[in-house]
C-alpha cells in the first residue's frame, strides 16, 4: 500500500515539475470552495484562453519548488491552492476572466522565468504584446535611415544651390574669369 502512496506522489510531483517546466506563465491563487459548475464554468473560460486549472496538494508542490528555481515561491502555498499554467503568457485574460470569480484569488505569477507578485502581474498584463511592440520599432527604426538619407543631402543641395547662386552672379555681372565686386 505504502509503494503504490509514494509511486502516486512522485508521479504528481512529476507532473507538477513539468508544469512548471513547460509553461511561460504559472499563476499561483488561494482556491475557497465553490460549487462544482462554477469550477467548469471557470475551467471552461480559462481554457478558451489555453490557461490550465491544476489543483495540488501543498505535499506535493511544496518538496518541488524547495528544489527548483521557483523556491521563492513557497511562501505562497499555505492554504488550499490553484496553479493556472499557460504555455503563452496570458495575463490579461487570466485577470479578466479571475475578476468575476471571488473565490479564486491571484497570489502570484511567475511569467517568462520572472516571479511577479498580484501587482506585478496586473501591471504586466497592461504591457503592450510583444508583436506590438516589436512593430513600433520597426517603424521608428525605419524612419531613421530615411531621415539620415535627408540630412546628408542637405549638405549637398546647399552646395549645388550655392554654386548655382553664383554662376549665376556671374553671368549677371558679365565677367566670365572675375568674381562680382562687393559694394561696400
Amino acid at each position: 500500500q505504502e509503494d503504490v502512496m509514494s509511486g502516486y506522489v512522485r508521479l504528481l510531483r512529476r507532473q507538477v515539475e513539468q508544469a512548471f517546466r513547460s509553461s511561460r506563465m504559472v499563476a499561483v491563487c488561494q482556491y475557497n470552495s465553490m460549487p462544482d459548475e462554477d469550477v467548469v464554468t471557470m475551467r471552461h473560460y480559462l481554457r478558451k484562453h489555453n490557461i490550465e486549472v491544476k489543483f495540488v496538494l501543498n505535499e506535493i508542490v511544496r518538496p518541488v519548488l524547495e528544489q527548483s528555481k521557483y523556491r521563492n515561491l513557497l511562501p505562497l502555498f499555505v492554504c488550499r491552492n490553484i496553479l493556472l499554467v499557460s504555455p503563452e503568457t496570458r495575463a490579461l485574460e487570466m485577470l479578466r476572466v479571475l475578476k468575476g470569480i471571488p473565490q479564486v484569488n491571484l497570489l502570484g505569477a511567475c511569467i517568462d522565468d520572472t516571479i511577479l507578485s498580484r501587482r506585478g502581474v496586473e501591471n504586466f498584463a497592461q504591457l503592450p504584446s510583444l508583436e506590438a511592440s516589436q512593430g513600433q520599432m520597426v517603424g521608428a527604426l525605419a524612419l531613421l535611415p530615411s531621415q539620415t538619407s535627408s540630412l546628408l543631402q542637405r549638405g549637398p543641395s546647399l552646395l549645388t544651390a550655392l554654386l548655382d547662386e553664383h554662376i549665376r552672379r556671374l553671368r549677371d555681372t558679365g565677367a566670365p574669369g572675375k568674381p562680382p565686386q562687393e559694394q561696400g
